[in-house]
Protein backbone atom coordinates (compact mmCIF):
# COMPACT_ATOMS: atom_id res chain seq x y z
CA UNK A 1 0.00 0.00 0.00
CA UNK A 2 1.47 3.54 -0.98
CA UNK A 3 0.74 5.76 2.14
CA UNK A 4 0.99 9.16 0.74
CA UNK A 5 2.66 10.84 -2.42
CA UNK A 6 6.49 11.31 -0.70
CA UNK A 7 6.47 14.54 -3.23
CA UNK A 8 3.87 16.06 -0.72
CA UNK A 9 4.14 18.41 1.97
CA UNK A 10 4.33 15.89 4.74
CA UNK A 11 2.69 17.33 8.05
CA UNK A 12 4.93 15.37 10.04
CA UNK A 13 8.08 16.30 8.97
CA UNK A 14 10.35 19.05 10.46
CA UNK A 15 11.39 21.11 8.00
CA UNK A 16 15.10 20.64 6.65
CA UNK A 17 15.58 17.38 9.19
CA UNK A 18 15.16 13.77 8.71
CA UNK A 19 11.51 12.30 8.62
CA UNK A 20 11.33 10.34 11.73
CA UNK A 21 11.03 7.18 9.49
CA UNK A 22 14.55 8.05 8.46
CA UNK A 23 15.60 8.30 11.73
CA UNK A 24 17.94 5.08 12.56
CA UNK A 25 18.37 5.73 16.25
CA UNK A 26 16.34 6.85 19.24
CA UNK A 27 18.43 9.09 22.10
CA UNK A 28 17.92 9.44 26.08
CA UNK A 29 14.34 7.35 25.80
CA UNK A 30 15.82 4.02 26.70
CA UNK A 31 13.21 3.25 29.46
CA UNK A 32 10.07 3.28 26.98
CA UNK A 33 11.80 1.46 24.16
CA UNK A 34 12.77 -1.49 26.50
CA UNK A 35 9.05 -1.08 27.72
CA UNK A 36 7.62 -1.96 24.18
CA UNK A 37 10.83 -4.38 23.51
CA UNK A 38 9.84 -6.40 26.04
CA UNK A 39 6.47 -6.87 25.51
CA UNK A 40 7.23 -7.79 21.48
CA UNK A 41 9.32 -10.25 22.93
CA UNK A 42 6.73 -11.52 25.89
CA UNK A 43 4.17 -12.09 23.82
CA UNK A 44 1.63 -10.19 24.92
CA UNK A 45 2.01 -7.08 22.93
CA UNK A 46 -0.86 -4.54 23.20
CA UNK A 47 -3.20 -3.34 20.12
CA UNK A 48 -2.94 0.09 20.88
CA UNK A 49 0.43 2.16 22.45
CA UNK A 50 -0.23 6.11 23.19
CA UNK A 51 3.03 7.79 22.72
CA UNK A 52 2.98 10.95 25.03
CA UNK A 53 5.56 13.72 25.90
CA UNK A 54 6.95 16.61 24.67
CA UNK A 55 7.10 17.55 21.07
CA UNK A 56 10.11 16.59 19.67
CA UNK A 57 11.35 14.18 22.06
CA UNK A 58 10.84 11.19 20.09
CA UNK A 59 7.70 10.00 19.87
CA UNK A 60 7.19 9.52 16.51
CA UNK A 61 10.61 8.23 16.48
CA UNK A 62 9.79 5.26 19.04
CA UNK A 63 6.53 5.08 16.53
CA UNK A 64 8.34 4.19 13.21
CA UNK A 65 11.04 2.21 15.01
CA UNK A 66 8.60 -0.26 16.80
CA UNK A 67 6.51 -0.65 13.60
CA UNK A 68 9.62 -1.40 11.59
CA UNK A 69 10.09 -3.50 14.54
CA UNK A 70 7.39 -5.45 14.31
CA UNK A 71 6.77 -5.84 10.22
CA UNK A 72 9.90 -7.38 9.86
CA UNK A 73 9.36 -10.09 12.39
CA UNK A 74 6.44 -12.97 12.45
CA UNK A 75 4.49 -12.27 15.70
CA UNK A 76 5.39 -14.15 19.37
CA UNK A 77 5.38 -17.69 19.05
CA UNK A 78 4.36 -17.71 15.82
CA UNK A 79 7.27 -19.35 13.26
CA UNK A 80 8.14 -17.45 10.44
CA UNK A 81 9.52 -18.74 6.81
CA UNK A 82 12.99 -19.20 8.05
CA UNK A 83 11.90 -20.65 11.57
CA UNK A 84 11.41 -18.87 14.53
CA UNK A 85 13.05 -15.97 15.10
CA UNK A 86 15.85 -14.94 17.66
CA UNK A 87 14.99 -13.18 20.85
CA UNK A 88 15.95 -9.31 19.68
CA UNK A 89 17.87 -7.18 21.82
CA UNK A 90 16.80 -3.81 20.75
CA UNK A 91 14.48 -2.27 18.22
CA UNK A 92 17.56 -1.81 15.61
CA UNK A 93 16.33 -3.27 11.95
CA UNK A 94 18.96 -3.06 9.50
CA UNK A 95 18.63 -0.40 6.55
CA UNK A 96 18.96 -2.83 3.91
CA UNK A 97 16.26 -4.80 5.32
CA UNK A 98 13.06 -5.31 2.72
CA UNK A 99 10.64 -3.97 5.35
CA UNK A 100 12.55 -1.07 6.45
CA UNK A 101 13.20 0.07 2.52
CA UNK A 102 9.27 -0.33 1.88
CA UNK A 103 8.56 1.81 4.73
CA UNK A 104 11.50 4.62 3.90
CA UNK A 105 9.91 4.69 0.59
CA UNK A 106 6.25 4.35 2.06
CA UNK A 107 5.33 1.54 0.30
CA UNK A 108 5.02 -0.85 2.93
CA UNK A 109 1.70 -2.99 2.54
CA UNK A 110 2.03 -4.02 6.08
CA UNK A 111 1.61 -0.34 7.23
CA UNK A 112 -1.13 2.55 7.51
CA UNK A 113 -0.10 6.18 8.18
CA UNK A 114 -2.86 8.54 9.32
CA UNK A 115 -2.03 12.40 9.35
CA UNK A 116 -2.80 15.39 8.33
CA UNK A 117 -2.69 15.79 4.39
CA UNK A 118 -1.93 18.39 1.97
CA UNK A 119 -4.48 20.46 0.71
CA UNK A 120 -3.59 21.29 -3.07
CA UNK A 121 -5.83 23.74 -3.79
CA UNK A 122 -5.36 25.64 -0.86
CA UNK A 123 -1.56 25.08 -0.51
CA UNK A 124 -1.68 24.36 3.11
CA UNK A 125 -1.89 20.97 5.71
CA UNK A 126 -5.21 20.58 6.26
CA UNK A 127 -6.38 21.40 9.91
CA UNK A 128 -7.72 18.35 11.25
CA UNK A 129 -7.41 14.86 10.56
CA UNK A 130 -10.38 13.76 9.27
CA UNK A 131 -13.40 10.86 9.45
CA UNK A 132 -12.38 9.90 6.04
CA UNK A 133 -8.79 9.54 7.29
CA UNK A 134 -9.80 6.99 9.81
CA UNK A 135 -12.03 5.12 7.79
CA UNK A 136 -9.28 3.88 5.76
CA UNK A 137 -8.13 1.51 8.55
CA UNK A 138 -11.45 -0.91 7.57
CA UNK A 139 -9.92 -1.44 4.02
CA UNK A 140 -6.39 -1.49 5.55
CA UNK A 141 -7.01 -4.18 7.81
CA UNK A 142 -9.33 -6.26 5.01
CA UNK A 143 -6.63 -6.23 2.40
CA UNK A 144 -4.07 -7.05 4.78
CA UNK A 145 -5.32 -9.82 6.60
CA UNK A 146 -4.15 -12.26 4.06
CA UNK A 147 -0.93 -11.62 4.51
CA UNK A 148 -0.41 -12.55 7.87
CA UNK A 149 1.75 -11.12 10.77
CA UNK A 150 1.84 -8.13 11.82
CA UNK A 151 0.33 -5.13 10.93
CA UNK A 152 0.90 -1.62 12.29
CA UNK A 153 -0.61 2.25 11.98
CA UNK A 154 0.70 5.08 13.04
CA UNK A 155 -1.35 8.24 14.11
CA UNK A 156 0.98 11.27 13.72
CA UNK A 157 -0.44 13.01 15.48
CA UNK A 158 -3.75 11.61 17.51
CA UNK A 159 -4.12 15.26 18.57
CA UNK A 160 -5.45 16.46 15.55
CA UNK A 161 -7.90 14.02 14.82
CA UNK A 162 -11.52 15.55 15.23
CA UNK A 163 -14.48 14.68 16.89
CA UNK A 164 -15.97 12.28 13.87
CA UNK A 165 -13.02 11.04 13.66
CA UNK A 166 -11.52 10.00 16.74
CA UNK A 167 -14.94 8.65 17.70
CA UNK A 168 -14.55 6.00 14.15
CA UNK A 169 -11.10 5.37 16.06
CA UNK A 170 -12.34 4.19 18.95
CA UNK A 171 -14.49 1.59 17.64
CA UNK A 172 -11.24 -0.13 15.78
CA UNK A 173 -9.79 0.19 19.15
CA UNK A 174 -12.88 -1.26 21.22
CA UNK A 175 -12.59 -4.26 18.79
CA UNK A 176 -8.90 -4.56 17.26
CA UNK A 177 -8.41 -6.83 14.60
CA UNK A 178 -5.61 -9.76 15.32
CA UNK A 179 -2.17 -8.83 15.23
CA UNK A 180 -3.19 -5.48 14.48
CA UNK A 181 -0.86 -2.53 16.56
CA UNK A 182 -1.69 0.76 16.77
CA UNK A 183 0.52 3.55 17.30
CA UNK A 184 -0.61 6.82 18.94
CA UNK A 185 1.44 10.02 18.99
CA UNK A 186 0.00 12.49 20.92
CA UNK A 187 1.41 15.59 22.91
CA UNK A 188 -1.21 16.69 24.70
CA UNK A 189 -3.14 13.48 25.71
CA UNK A 190 -5.47 14.86 28.11
CA UNK A 191 -7.28 16.40 25.35
CA UNK A 192 -7.97 13.04 23.89
CA UNK A 193 -11.35 11.12 24.07
CA UNK A 194 -10.68 9.04 27.64
CA UNK A 195 -11.81 6.14 26.15
CA UNK A 196 -9.27 5.87 23.98
CA UNK A 197 -6.84 7.26 26.39
CA UNK A 198 -7.92 4.05 28.73
CA UNK A 199 -7.85 1.53 25.42
CA UNK A 200 -4.36 2.13 24.93
CA UNK A 201 -1.01 1.35 26.86
CA UNK A 202 0.86 4.65 27.36
CA UNK A 203 4.41 5.58 27.29
CA UNK A 204 5.47 8.24 28.39
CA UNK A 205 8.73 9.98 26.97
CA UNK A 206 10.75 12.62 28.77
CA UNK A 207 13.09 15.81 27.96
CA UNK A 208 16.56 14.76 26.75
CA UNK A 209 19.22 15.38 28.67
CA UNK A 210 21.92 17.61 27.25
CA UNK A 211 24.12 14.41 26.15
CA UNK A 212 21.51 12.80 24.02
CA UNK A 213 20.16 16.01 23.15
CA UNK A 214 23.71 17.11 21.32
CA UNK A 215 23.68 13.00 20.01
CA UNK A 216 20.40 13.68 18.27
CA UNK A 217 21.05 16.72 16.68
CA UNK A 218 24.62 15.29 15.12
CA UNK A 219 22.47 12.31 13.90
CA UNK A 220 19.86 15.10 12.52
CA UNK A 221 23.04 16.64 10.72
CA UNK A 222 23.43 19.59 13.00
CA UNK A 223 26.73 18.71 15.52
CA UNK A 224 27.77 21.63 15.90
CA UNK A 225 24.15 23.31 16.93
CA UNK A 226 24.52 21.21 20.13
CA UNK A 227 25.84 23.31 23.14
CA UNK A 228 24.23 23.95 26.72
CA UNK A 229 22.07 27.26 25.93
CA UNK A 230 20.34 25.26 23.36
CA UNK A 231 19.55 22.97 25.41
CA UNK A 232 18.42 25.23 28.34
CA UNK A 233 15.67 26.63 25.82
CA UNK A 234 14.60 23.93 23.87
CA UNK A 235 13.54 22.15 27.21
CA UNK A 236 15.03 18.54 25.81
CA UNK A 237 13.28 18.61 22.51
CA UNK A 238 14.76 17.77 19.60
CA UNK A 239 12.64 19.50 17.48
CA UNK A 240 12.38 22.81 19.28
CA UNK A 241 15.97 22.80 19.20
CA UNK A 242 16.44 22.94 15.55
CA UNK A 243 13.55 25.43 15.22
CA UNK A 244 15.63 27.46 17.67
CA UNK A 245 18.71 26.88 15.21
CA UNK A 246 16.65 27.62 12.11
CA UNK A 247 15.14 30.94 13.50
CA UNK A 248 18.15 32.09 15.85
CA UNK A 249 16.38 31.40 18.59
CA UNK A 250 20.04 31.86 20.72
CA UNK A 251 20.52 35.21 19.32
CA UNK A 252 17.19 36.49 20.20
CA UNK A 253 16.89 35.09 23.50
CA UNK A 254 20.35 36.67 24.13
CA UNK A 255 18.33 39.97 23.02
CA UNK A 256 15.89 39.80 25.42
CA UNK A 257 18.17 39.24 28.25
CA UNK A 258 19.87 42.59 27.19
CA UNK A 259 17.26 44.48 27.13
CA UNK A 260 16.27 43.01 30.91
CA UNK A 261 20.27 43.24 32.04
CA UNK A 262 19.10 47.60 31.69
CA UNK A 263 16.41 47.30 33.84
CA UNK A 264 14.45 49.12 34.95
CA UNK A 265 15.74 51.53 32.68
CA UNK A 266 14.93 50.38 28.88
CA UNK A 267 16.73 51.58 25.51
CA UNK A 268 14.46 52.13 23.43
CA UNK A 269 15.51 52.22 20.21
CA UNK A 270 17.30 48.76 20.85
CA UNK A 271 13.55 47.73 21.62
CA UNK A 272 11.88 48.99 18.71
CA UNK A 273 14.63 47.62 16.26
CA UNK A 274 13.85 44.06 17.73
CA UNK A 275 10.50 44.49 17.31
CA UNK A 276 10.46 45.51 13.77
CA UNK A 277 12.88 42.59 13.41
CA UNK A 278 10.61 39.55 14.93
CA UNK A 279 7.32 41.34 13.31
CA UNK A 280 8.72 41.92 9.85
CA UNK A 281 6.37 40.71 7.28
CA UNK A 282 6.52 36.92 6.37
CA UNK A 283 7.97 36.15 10.22
CA UNK A 284 5.42 35.10 11.90
CA UNK A 285 7.01 31.67 13.12
CA UNK A 286 9.96 33.97 14.44
CA UNK A 287 7.45 36.78 16.24
CA UNK A 288 5.59 33.40 17.63
CA UNK A 289 9.27 32.41 18.70
CA UNK A 290 9.65 35.64 20.58
CA UNK A 291 6.83 35.64 22.27
CA UNK A 292 7.64 31.86 23.92
CA UNK A 293 11.17 33.51 24.72
CA UNK A 294 9.84 36.08 26.94
CA UNK A 295 7.35 33.68 28.41
CA UNK A 296 10.43 31.53 29.08
CA UNK A 297 12.72 34.14 30.80
CA UNK A 298 9.87 35.15 32.80
CA UNK A 299 9.50 31.66 34.50
CA UNK A 300 13.55 31.53 34.77
CA UNK A 301 13.21 34.75 36.99
CA UNK A 302 10.16 33.08 38.76
CA UNK A 303 12.29 30.16 39.02
CA UNK A 304 15.27 31.57 40.31
CA UNK A 305 13.71 34.06 42.76
CA UNK A 306 12.02 30.83 44.30
CA UNK A 307 15.76 29.61 44.77
CA UNK A 308 15.22 26.91 41.89
CA UNK A 309 18.73 28.96 39.85
CA UNK A 310 18.92 27.17 36.33
CA UNK A 311 22.26 25.29 36.43
CA UNK A 312 22.84 26.52 33.04
CA UNK A 313 23.11 30.32 31.50
CA UNK A 314 20.90 30.40 28.45
CA UNK A 315 22.49 33.62 27.32
CA UNK A 316 25.78 35.26 28.32
CA UNK A 317 25.01 37.20 31.63
CA UNK A 318 21.59 35.71 31.96
CA UNK A 319 22.96 34.29 35.19
CA UNK A 320 23.42 37.98 37.16
CA UNK A 321 20.17 39.25 35.58
CA UNK A 322 18.29 36.29 37.38
CA UNK A 323 20.26 37.19 40.54
CA UNK A 324 19.80 41.14 40.01
CA UNK A 325 15.76 41.20 39.21
CA UNK A 326 14.59 38.18 41.27
CA UNK A 327 16.79 37.83 44.44
CA UNK A 328 13.54 36.79 46.59
CA UNK A 329 9.96 34.82 47.11
CA UNK A 330 8.43 38.12 47.02
CA UNK A 331 9.83 38.62 43.88
CA UNK A 332 9.07 35.45 41.80
CA UNK A 333 5.82 35.84 42.30
CA UNK A 334 5.58 38.92 40.62
CA UNK A 335 7.38 37.82 37.67
CA UNK A 336 5.09 34.61 37.55
CA UNK A 337 1.81 36.93 37.62
CA UNK A 338 3.50 38.86 35.27
CA UNK A 339 3.89 35.86 32.60
CA UNK A 340 0.33 34.97 33.36
CA UNK A 341 -1.02 38.44 32.70
CA UNK A 342 1.34 39.42 29.81
CA UNK A 343 0.55 35.88 28.17
CA UNK A 344 -3.39 37.08 28.27
CA UNK A 345 -2.36 40.23 26.97
CA UNK A 346 -0.22 39.18 24.24
CA UNK A 347 -2.88 36.45 23.12
CA UNK A 348 -5.36 39.22 23.44
CA UNK A 349 -3.80 41.43 21.08
CA UNK A 350 -3.17 38.86 18.64
CA UNK A 351 -6.56 38.16 18.43
CA UNK A 352 -7.60 41.47 17.89
CA UNK A 353 -4.67 41.90 15.19
CA UNK A 354 -2.55 44.65 17.11
CA UNK A 355 -0.05 45.67 15.48
CA UNK A 356 3.04 42.87 16.43
CA UNK A 357 5.85 45.59 16.23
CA UNK A 358 3.37 48.39 19.05
CA UNK A 359 2.58 44.75 20.74
CA UNK A 360 6.24 43.32 21.19
CA UNK A 361 7.31 46.55 22.27
CA UNK A 362 4.52 47.13 24.87
CA UNK A 363 5.68 43.97 26.31
CA UNK A 364 9.31 44.74 26.77
CA UNK A 365 8.16 47.84 28.75
CA UNK A 366 6.24 45.16 30.68
CA UNK A 367 9.16 42.97 31.36
CA UNK A 368 12.21 45.69 31.69
CA UNK A 369 10.02 47.57 34.48
CA UNK A 370 11.15 45.02 37.65
CA UNK A 371 7.14 43.56 38.87
CA UNK A 372 6.82 43.84 42.89
CA UNK A 373 9.32 47.14 44.00
CA UNK A 374 6.98 49.42 44.46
Amino acid sequence: MVLNDEALPEADRLEGVPHPRETERLFGQDLAEQAFLNAARSGRMHHAWLLTGPKGVGKATLAWRGARFLLSRPPAGEIGLFGQEPDATSLDVASDHPVARRMAALSEPGLLLIRRLWDADKKRFKAQITVDEVRRLNSFFGLSAAEGGYRAVIVDSADDMNAAAANALLKVLEEPPRNAVLFLVSHRPARLLPTIRSRCRELSLGKLPPGDLARAMEQAGFPEAADTALAELSGGSVGEALRLRALGGLDLYADLIGLLSDAPRMDRQRAAALAEKCAAKGAEERLDLALRLMDTALSRLALAGAGRVPQHEAAQGEAEVLRHLSPNLRRAQAWADLSRDLGQRLRHGRAVNIDPAALLVDAFIQITEPPGQS
